[in-house]
């Protein structure tokens, strides 16, 4: 595509919506990163503040200084609008409880979220605030571009909260939040590296046609961008390969990692099956065994972009014990969101 080529946003394809730290960065721990195409919509409105007109006229009335300054851009106002009551999305979104029930037992839980509870009293109900990233369709001469076929939306700061009367009728609940945006140059390139003009997070918000969305995804998701490692040692034992970095690599199991210039034995793309050490990873691997050697020269690994799904956030036991998204330690006192255990006895 030399050129644009006058494509029209159609349709939202999906939303990943991000909590915040403090300082605007994205945190990356499970509960931390839903996406879904389950919404409704995804709306903004510039918000400008008009310059100070200056009129100053002689003695006769006539006007002998006029000057406008300029109307200048000082935030977004946001709603955002979901298809069903999603707990997990709302509490991403809005604060207050997660509601979560154990249907497996005690020494073998399966927690699950089936509710949530609005914020207390007084509580700020957006906390650090969140990243929301959203996806549409390219559509050019009635047809999905064929050449990146997404436009990419970025909001990198916004603060929600619910709103709108919530009307328990015969029709659609609606699930409606509304807040304001702003830049967030901690946003950099996303979750995934995918964002390629991270200097432009500084502004309340940015497109750009891309070749990808999370399409099919609905939930938490742990996301990860292209990450590399050198290689300094090998061996291969009963079909099972492992390689040795040079410093913690930061590879996790079922993640994929194209393994480069250590031998035509280890070489290729593979699916990495587990991480014994910070500094160690296997994966399976049909061939004679080799006795643990130095690569050298040096060999690399490389972690491909992706993601993983969710399954559980960490265990709660109790219902007086909160689970706290962002490695934050739990202060009753504070207004940040909680995860709550149910109190039913699942034996029972």
């Amino acid at each position: 595509m030399a050129t644009q080529d006058y494509a029209a946003s159609v349709q939202g394809v999906a939303i990943r919506v991000t909590r915040l730290d403090a300082s605007g960065n994205l945190l990356t721990e499970p509960g931390d990163s839903y996406t879904t195409s389950a919404f409704l919509r995804t709306s903004f409105t510039p918000e400008y503040e008009e310059g100070d007109e200056i009129i100053e006229k002689s003695a006769s009335g006539v006007i002998c200084v006029s000057y406008k300054a300029p109307d200048t851009l000082k935030r977004i106002t946001m709603e955002l609008a979901i298809c069903d009551p999603d707990p997990e999305l709302t509490a991403l979104l809005s604060g207050g409880l997660l509601l979560r029930k154990n249907f497996g037992t005690y020494a073998s839980t399966d927690n699950k979220s089936i509710g949530w509870a609005a914020p207390g009293v007084g509580d700020d109900p957006s906390g650090n605030g969140v990243a929301i990233e959203c996806w549409s369709f390219a559509v050019k001469d009635g047809k999905r571009a064929t050449s990146l076929p997404y436009f990419y939306w970025i909001f990198p700061y916004a603060k929600l909260r619910q709103s709108g009367d919530r009307v328990i009728e015969n029709g659609l609940l609606a699930n409606t939040f509304e807040g304001y945006g702003l830049g967030n140059v901690e946003f950099g390139t996303g979750l995934d590296g995918r964002w390629e003009f991270p200097v432009a997070t500084e502004r309340p918000y940015a497109y750009a046609r891309d070749d990808w969305a999370p399409t099919g995804l609905k939930g938490f998701y742990q996301w990860f961008d292209n990450s590399s490692a050198v290689v300094n040692n090998k061996a291969l034992s009963s079909n099972v390969a492992t390689l040795t970095t040079a410093s913690a690599h930061g590879f996790e199991v079922g993640q994929s990692v194209v393994v480069a210039d250590v031998d035509s034995t280890f070489n290729g793309t593979f699916t990495i099956t587990g991480v014994p050490s910070t500094t160690t990873f296997t994966y399976a691997k049909t061939a004679t065994n080799v006795s643990s050697a130095a690569v050298s020269p040096v060999g690399s690994a490389v972690r491909q972009r992706g993601y993983k799904a969710v399954t559980d956030f960490t265990s709660q036991g109790s219902t007086t014990a909160y689970n706290v998204p962002g490695q934050q330690s739990y202060n009753a006192d504070l207004p940040i969101d909680f995860i709550i255990a149910s109190s039913e006895d699942p034996s029972a």
